[in-house]
């Protein structure tokens, strides 16, 4: 059977994708997001979960050709110029209804697109923009535990060949970032990324109860970065056992894990580089959506 037919279990992944100038960065992350590129199965499909498209409902873009979205303020030219040019899938908003049922899922035609928490990873995985790209959003009105059953709901896609990839950062807190701590991670940060490593790793379904961990104000002060974690962690769920491996790990500025997931893939990490991009002049960093 080749790939991307049915019956071919596809992985998934989690990225923390951090600055968006890592589009444009060669390091350890996205030396290590392109690993995963050209280690899985060329899939049918993309299906992104990006903590950058989080509003009060429940949708799939289904628009043939997705618009790159540039939905930050503050960076450097060449950011904006960055397009990438997949193609979307509109039937798969169909696919995604069927499959969730009955949680109601809207058909975006037009509002939306590939914003810079999809596009800034795929560059890397997956250069050429051939694959089709389609993103579901992020309900802001629903708790922690509807996405971590969403994420379990759409674990028969994977037998379809679609790739499941979700993007955000565990800890992300903009606030409390220091640009001088590049490559470094407070102690509250490590300790709740450490923590949220252990339930990834051995019972992904308890990564919906860390809103009780002792540092998770700190390190989720709004939820939609963490959110995207948790449908890595409901399609783990929903496997017998766990298949989840770290991809790479680290933190940027302080307040900022970079961890990534892989889920039925073992992939080894990317060519040792330097780790995070130096800020750019303009606006602080919760200002300029990162």
């Amino acid at each position: 059977m080749t790939a991307g037919t049915d019956g071919v279990l596809m992985p998934a992944g989690f990225f923390g994708h951090g600055n968006p100038m890592n589009a444009l960065e060669v390091n350890r992350y996205t030396s290590s997001w392109r690993a995963f590129g050209a280690a899985v199965p060329r899939p049918r499909v993309i299906l992104v979960i990006s903590a950058h498209w989080y509003i009060n409902a429940t949708a799939v873009t289904a628009m043939p050709r997705p618009r790159t979205i540039h939905d930050f303020y503050g960076f450097p030219r060449a950011l904006f110029e960055v397009q990438y040019p997949a193609p979307g899938l509109p039937e798969l908003a169909a696919e995604i209804s069927d499959v969730v049922h009955p949680t109601w899922v809207g058909a975006d035609l037009d509002s939306w697109g590939i914003d810079h928490g999809t596009w800034s990873v795929l560059v890397h995985a997956f250069p050429d923009a051939s694959i089709p790209v389609v993103q579901l959003s992020i309900n802001a009105s629903k708790p922690l535990d509807y996405h971590l059953q969403l994420g379990a709901k759409l674990a028969p896609l994977r037998e379809r060949g679609v790739l499941i990839v979700a993007s955000g950062n565990v800890v992300h807190n903009l606030r409390g970032m220091d640009w001088t701590r590049a490559d470094e991670g407070y102690d509250w940060a490590r300790r709740f990324d450490e923590d949220a490593k252990t339930r990834m790793l051995t019972d992904p379904t308890e990564l919906a109860t860390l809103d009780a961990h002792r540092d998770f104000a700190n390190a989720v002060p709004t939820p939609d970065h963490f959110i995207p974690a948790l449908y890595l962690a409901g399609l783990a769920g929903a496997m017998n056992a766990p298949d989840t491996d770290v991809l790479v790990g680290g933190y940027a500025y302080g307040s900022l894990s970079m961890t990534a997931y892989t889920l039925g893939l073992v992939c080894p990490e990317g060519a040792s580089h330097a780790g995070s991009p130096r800020p750019p002049d303009g606006p602080p960093p919760d200002g300029s959506n990162i």
